[in-house]
């Protein structure tokens, strides 16, 4: 059960993006169900650019190269502070922030 007050962590990256054999979103979604978080959603995003300006897109002459990702975890501060370490060191490009959220209700459908 979450409290009232969470936090929000997002993570930006490209599609492209590895680690361990694995693409980084999926690596990352494994880990925090691993770290036991609250918990996550990858969404990939149409187009988009990062620090370097480089556009990712995906119109039908380009298809689909290296399009962004984002990643929402959700949790406690503690655990989502934990969790920044842990992501740290695997992540080579890309954006993370975090955000203070208001937790209106949390089901599992059970």
């Amino acid at each position: 059960m979450l409290p009232e007050n969470g936090k929000l962590l997002r993570i930006f990256i490209g599609e492209s993006d590895r680690y361990n054999g694995l693409p980084l979103y999926e690596w990352i979604v494994k880990r925090a169900r691993r770290e036991k978080m609250a918990g996550a959603s990858v969404f990939r995003g149409i187009e988009g650019f990062g620090a370097k300006s480089h556009l990712h897109t995906a119109k039908i002459l380009r298809l689909s190269q290296d399009l962004p990702i984002l990643i929402e975890l959700i949790d406690i501060e503690e655990k989502i502070d934990n969790f920044v370490e842990i992501i740290d060191p695997v992540i080579k490009e890309g954006i993370v922030t975090v955000e203070n959220i208001e937790v209106k209700f949390c089901r599992s459908g059970k």
